[in-house]
């Protein structure tokens, strides 16, 4: 049997007990705590920890059924690759990676699975082994890294505790202001791993992998692990640094939805989507509600996993291309991935009544019964307004728009294993919001409010909509408008030159080399360890000289000696 189709069945049938056994667990309101001894000597044990409930059940099952679909996806997108089963490995160590992030309520273990998908994420991104691959690579990496050394910080931190299962000290770091580097310090590991402002620009770079990866990257395992962390730690977290968190989240939503108007990559457009939503997760969770926050985790990771999958068809079909711009009219050619595209796209804007709307819809009405000023009220609706935006700009581009591919082409719909995951998860993202918001929530969100305020959500995603189809279809060709939307739509594709913030980085490097040069290497080097490690060469060398048991050095030392002892 072919490994893509061993390991989909495998991921699949796993995916589905899981999601039994997490409904089971919801019912009977139950989790299972486990210690497992690895290593004991002289009454010192190493123990594994692992903590079920039914929120880690729900997002391993979410997470496997996701991986099965793109390992599938990835038997036709990538045929004829020559390193395809070391690509299916890495996904598999990818996923494995994620899995022991999951489970874990132990820092350590937390660790492990956090650097493994740092260092597999970077191999995946330079798959392709080109110079734009390894730039991408590098910056994703040294990115993740600031994250990963706070996370080790904070494990050193956790000493004071004599153990590093967090999850027995949530009221203590909540409580003792001493332990408040803690926070601090996974806040910082959920931001670079989400890739909150300021450390943004590594996930539209990222998009140098293969899009199997991008898919699975963006939906349900890398970009989620923070967010997955901060629910984790959510009850540890005081009021004043929950607000400085969601002043961050808040403008990565706004920026990265923003950006996306204004970018014409598919997969970066696609990226920034994932970036907004993100920002969005993080603000739910800051305004104090973790369920509901973990409910869009899990509908956005079905619609993203599937944005991906249909922009991969389509680039596949235009022979590489990912400019939109190409894209036109593609509802002719390729009617069956145009409409799960959109599909996806318009439960992604929270249209009633896809998956997408049960956690958008409810996230935006009980953001009216939370005390808030009217920043973050107008940030919010905004943002929503822009997903339309970016979205509807999306479809029309990919349908409406002219055709500026090649004449000759072979650009059509093909009933194999890509057509087949897709619609594999368009299922789900039409039914599975609903489905999840019967069984999820212990008690029912009932909320009640004006007219006015209930139609305001769907208000400002038809706004947005019109907004997108006007400025679209009405080609302004006024020269003054023509300059400032050059600068603005520049100003705005670079990410607000978040992009300058963490490439053109040289001052601190030339600053590095200068101190290296003329310190570790110049004075320092002379008066420090070098100089010693010279002194005790040249001493061990005599001293070797002496002891080599050579006759010749024996008897210059006994006649050496004798004319001392006559002389004395």
């Amino acid at each position: 049997m072919n490994i893509c189709i061993y390991f989909f069945f495998m991921f699949f049938i796993m995916s589905m007990l899981l999601f039994i056994l997490s409904m089971k667990f919801i019912m009977l309101n139950d989790s299972i705590f486990m210690e497992i001894e690895m290593i004991n000597m002289n009454s010192s044990s190493i123990m594994m920890t692992l903590f079920f409930d039914w929120m880690t059940l729900l997002f391993m099952s979410f997470v496997l059924y996701i991986s099965s679909m793109v390992i599938l996806y990835s038997k036709s997108y990538m045929n004829g690759d020559l390193n395809l089963k070391r690509f299916i490995m890495m996904i598999m160590l990818f996923v494995l990676s994620m899995m022991l992030l999951i489970v874990s309520p132990n820092l350590i273990s937390i660790l492990l699975g956090w650097d493994g998908l740092g260092l597999i994420s970077y191999c995946l991104v330079i798959y392709y082994q080109n110079i734009k691959s390894f730039n991408a690579g590098m910056l994703t990496v040294l990115s993740n890294r600031i994250g990963d050394v706070s996370l080790i910080l904070a494990i050193s931190w956790f000493m004071n505790f004599g153990s590093w299962n967090f999850i027995f000290y949530m009221n203590e770091l909540k409580e003792n202001n001493s332990l408040f580097m803690i926070n601090m310090l996974i806040i910082v590991a959920a931001m670079t791993k989400s890739a909150q402002i300021p450390f943004s620009s590594w996930l539209p770079a990222a998009m140098a992998a293969p899009t199997p990866v991008s898919s699975l990257v963006h939906s349900s395992t890398l970009v989620t692990a923070g967010v997955y962390l901060l629910i984790r730690f959510n009850n540890s977290f005081n009021s004043k640094i929950m607000y400085i968190i969601l002043f961050f989240s808040l403008i990565t939503m706004f920026m990265s939805g923003l950006s996306a108007g204004f970018e014409f990559d598919l997969k970066k457009i696609i990226a920034l989507s994932t970036l907004s939503q993100l920002g969005f997760m993080i603000s739910i969770l800051m305004l104090g509600d973790s369920n509901l926050a973990f409910f869009h985790l899990l509908t956005h990771a079905l619609f993203k996993a599937l944005l991906f999958m249909c922009a991969g068809n389509i680039i596949h079909n235009l022979n590489n291309h990912q400019d939109i711009r190409f894209m036109g009219n593609s509802v002719k050619n390729m009617p069956m991935t145009c409409s799960i595209l959109n599909i996806s796209n318009l439960s992604l804007c929270g249209i009633p009544f896809l998956s997408g709307f049960y956690s958008k819809d409810l996230i935006m009405e009980s953001l009216f019964m939370n005390y808030m000023n009217i920043f973050i009220f107008l940030i919010f609706f905004m943002s929503i307004g822009l997903t339309t935006f970016y979205s509807f700009r999306l479809f029309y581009y990919s349908c409406f728009s002219n055709f500026n591919m090649c004449s000759l082409n072979n650009i059509k719909d093909q009933l194999d294993y890509m057509s087949l995951t897709m619609i594999g998860l368009a299922l789900p993202v039409i039914f599975m919001g609903s489905a999840m918001s019967w069984t999820n929530f212990k008690f029912y969100y009932f909320i009640i409010m004006s007219y006015e305020m209930k139609n305001l959500t769907i208000s400002f995603v038809i706004l947005g909509m019109i907004l997108a189809l006007i400025l679209n279809f009405n080609n302004l060709n006024y020269p003054d408008y023509k300059i400032m939307n050059y600068k603005f739509s520049l100003f705005n594709s670079s990410m607000w030159n978040l992009y300058m913030l963490s490439t053109k980085i040289s001052y601190p490097i030339k600053l590095g080399n200068s101190y290296y040069m003329k310190m570790d290497q110049g004075w320092m080097e002379n008066y420090s360890g070098q100089k010693i490690f010279y002194l005790l060469m040249n001493k061990s060398k005599f001293y070797q000289l002496i002891f080599n048991n050579n006759i010749k050095i024996f008897i210059m030392l006994f006649i050496l000696l004798m004319t001392m002892i006559l002389m004395f």
